[in-house]
């Protein structure tokens, strides 16, 4: 009975090997724009759930408050047919990543007028951001657009590797940046992307977490993680070294810590009077429901960004 199970526990961690082995291998060459398109998509929905939540509470008092909203939708609709059909019209990812980097940017010029028409505006910051309108949120929804505008430029799983590409090929490519991102080859903006994604899902888990008075240790979590997490992106940017070591330590780290938050956040919503019996209500009026998974998002991308080449 031994030997069986010997055998199939090799068989099972060969082709675990086998299997990583061809996801590394599809991103060191950038052939993976299928599988981040739908990354994309799903990150353009989780960001839209969220954001129409929050603006609903916000009654939608400015019609710009749909923008998101809408584009959010075309997003996820632009990535999850880029991701399942090889025949998809490529030009709508592309055009629906740019469209939500711009809002996000309009978005948070919004946010900062919200607050500084708030009583006491700037000259009160503290108050004001913990209480105003999220100031970073807009950015933090444009990580889909990034991640979708990455993968637009990428190959296809199925396509050949780099290498094998000839010159005739290479001559009606794309010059620049974004030739060496169909290679594979943007670890460094990978790590720039992930650095300011840190930065931002850390000063919005900060004050939101201050808003609710650090009520649950785990609080903490995310907060704690930034430094390290901002540290491995900058550190990674300059040493190939730390890319490959510290920056897939702790982006592991931090998307698990996304994965605890997201549970803490939905236990906060259940906990709440009436729970699952009034689901609209409480999650609008709850924690928001699918904002540590945008922290899991930089983690994800902190990941992607050690397994790339320089």
């Amino acid at each position: 009975m031994n030997e069986p199970s010997r055998s199939l526990k090799q068989e099972v961690s060969q082709e675990i090997q086998v299997l990583n082995g061809d996801i590394d291998r599809h991103i060191r060459e950038g052939t993976f724009r299928r599988s981040l398109s739908v990354v994309a998509g799903i990150s353009g929905l989780l960001g839209g759930v969220e954001v129409t939540l929050q603006h609903y509470k916000g009654s939608y008092g400015q019609r710009i408050m749909y923008s998101p909203v809408i584009l959010s939708a075309l997003l996820f609709y632009a990535g999850i047919l880029e991701g399942i059909s090889p025949r998809a019209e490529r030009r709508l990812l592309p055009l629906a990543s740019i469209a939500m980097l711009a809002d996000g940017v309009i978005g948070f010029g919004f946010h900062v007028r919200g607050i500084a028409r708030k009583p006491g505006g700037w000259r009160i910051p503290v108050f004001n951001i913990v209480m105003g309108p999220p100031l970073f949120a807009p950015l933090l929804l444009g990580v889909g657009g990034y991640l979708g505008l990455i993968a637009s430029l990428l190959r296809s799983e199925d396509e050949p590797p780099f290498e094998a590409i000839t010159d005739r090929d290479i001559s009606v490519m794309p010059v620049g940046r974004a030739i060496r991102i169909r290679a594979g080859r943007f670890q460094q903006s990978m790590c720039v992307a992930t650095t300011i994604s840190a930065l931002l899902n850390g000063f919005e888990s900060l004050y939101s977490h201050y808003k609710s008075g650090f009520s649950v240790r785990a609080q903490w979590i995310p907060i704690a993680l930034t430094p390290p997490l901002i540290a491995a992106g900058v550190g990674s940017f300059y040493s190939p070294k730390i890319a490959r070591t510290f920056l897939p330590v702790i982006s592991g780290v931090a998307i698990a810590a996304g994965g605890v938050g997201f549970y803490y956040h939905v236990r906060g919503t259940l906990r709440r009077p009436g729970g699952m019996k009034l689901p609209f209500y409480n999650l609008v009026y709850g924690p928001p429901a699918f904002a540590p998974l945008l922290f899991a998002a930089t983690g994800l991308m902190g990941l992607l960004a050690s397994r790339l080449r320089r």
